[in-house]
């Protein structure tokens, strides 16, 4: 295939993560470094910077301070939630941002965010194609909440995951101090899939993980998760348990209380309060003392605890969405194919955006327990790759020392 000349916009989409700027490293070094690339934009705030023509130059970017986008938390280029129109039913967000590609010479875009992300990725690819504007369009995968179609886990995940096993085995010797008994519930993301909270369970490697686990795969029973922390709480004088915040009663209503008419752009119900709800129930029928913990924000964007392994895979899937754009490939979401017979080996492998977009990928219902309380040893295989190595962030009086972009607009 000829060479396509042109410039790209870099955007980042959706909830932030510890490993997202990583990506965005990856993709604006590739970009920098190519010959088939002109301009190097990032776009502000995800999608409303490609619509509003609000694109920032990341040519005028120090090297050295895009280098420590690897170990920067959150959206270095801002984020958004803005649901694209679908172009089969109203074309005018679509048509915009051609308007946009056309100005600035845009020939790639490179788009980096979750499952709905990779549904406004799947549009634009297809409204460029329809109206013969050649633009090569990838998707790069970002969420914690590891629920993306077809490929092994998703950048974010592994942080967050290693975040997550790391306070609970913290907890859990905070938990144990005293010589008077105690339930601690610890409220995790995952709205409608538990990879999250599941990995409480890796903590239990060195014998500090949660006795519960309870995920929205399985629906949930309060008479059960009674009965459940009672035994334990009767057998060990403590009981530790990790909810995910999306677990749904047999009628799929939520067990959150805090779910309310609110929704982010793309109609998903903001959830949160559980750990308090469910430890006012305990403390109520149990009479016992109770503590709810909600990670919250922090899960997302722990950078300090962050996975090596997360980070050098979160740039080559960055670096890899360039690479393969120039060579001619469009529509497609990078993913990752990894081994674990013989240690652990992770590869590249594209997805149609098609196929990908709007998909939730749910933790297989084998690496469950029967009781549904607790997960099997195949996801501690599958997860403890994951969460390896340690980072080299940079500090400056005992703080991190995050990325400070200029961010200069493109006139």
């Amino acid at each position: 295939m000829s060479q396509l000349k042109g410039a790209c916009i870099f955007g980042q989409s959706g909830g932030p993560t510890s490993a997202i700027n990583a990506s965005a490293y990856g993709a604006i070094r590739a970009a920098l470094d190519s010959d088939s690339i002109t301009r190097v934009y990032g776009a502000k705030n995800g999608i409303r910077g490609a619509l509003d023509g609000k694109l920032y130059v990341m040519e005028e970017e120090d090297a050295s301070e895009l280098e420590l986008l690897k170990y920067t938390p959150s959206s270095a280029l801002g984020s958004s939630r803005y649901k694209l129109a679908d172009p089969d039913e109203d074309e005018k967000d679509c048509k915009r941002i051609l308007e946009v590609f056309k100005k600035y010479d845009v020939r790639y875009f490179f788009f980096n965010g979750g499952n709905d992300s990779m549904d406004t990725c799947s549009k634009i690819a297809r409204y460029m194609k329809e109206t013969g504007y050649e633009c090569r369009v990838m998707g790069i995968p970002k969420t914690i909440d590891n629920d993306l179609f077809g490929t092994d886990h998703c950048p974010g995940f592994g942080s967050a995951a290693k975040y997550i096993a790391t306070s609970f085995s913290e907890i859990y010797l905070d938990a144990n101090v005293y010589d008077t008994g105690m339930v601690t519930i610890i409220e995790c993301m995952g709205r409608n899939a538990g990879w999250l909270t599941a990995s409480s369970a890796l903590a239990g490697i060195i014998g500090q993980g949660p006795d519960l686990i309870y995920l929205p795969e399985r629906p949930f029973d309060m008479d059960k998760f009674l009965s459940e922390i009672d035994g334990v709480y009767r057998r060990k004088n403590n009981c530790i348990v990790a909810v995910s915040e999306g677990i749904k009663y047999a009628d799929q209503t939520f067990v959150s209380e805090a779910k309310t008419s609110m929704t982010d752009g793309f109609g998903h119900a903001q959830l949160g309060g559980l750990a308090a709800r469910l430890a006012g129930v305990v403390k109520e029928k149990l009479k016992v003392k109770v503590r709810g913990i909600e990670f919250n924000l922090l899960q997302r964007c722990a950078a300090h605890v962050a996975s090596m392994t997360d980070i050098e895979e979160s740039v080559m899937a960055g670096r890899a969405a360039v690479e393969e754009a120039v060579t001619g490939v469009t529509g497609k979401m990078i993913g990752f194919e990894c081994d674990r017979t013989k240690g652990y080996s992770c590869r590249i492998k594209l997805f149609d955006l098609s196929s990908v977009a709007n998909y939730e990928k749910k933790m297989p219902d084998e690496w469950i327990n029967t009781e549904g309380n607790g997960v099997l040893q195949p996801f501690i295989d599958y997860a403890l790759p994951l969460i390896q190595g340690e980072t080299g962030m940079s500090k400056e009086n005992g703080l991190p020392r995050f990325a400070k972009l200029k961010k200069v607009f493109a006139e």
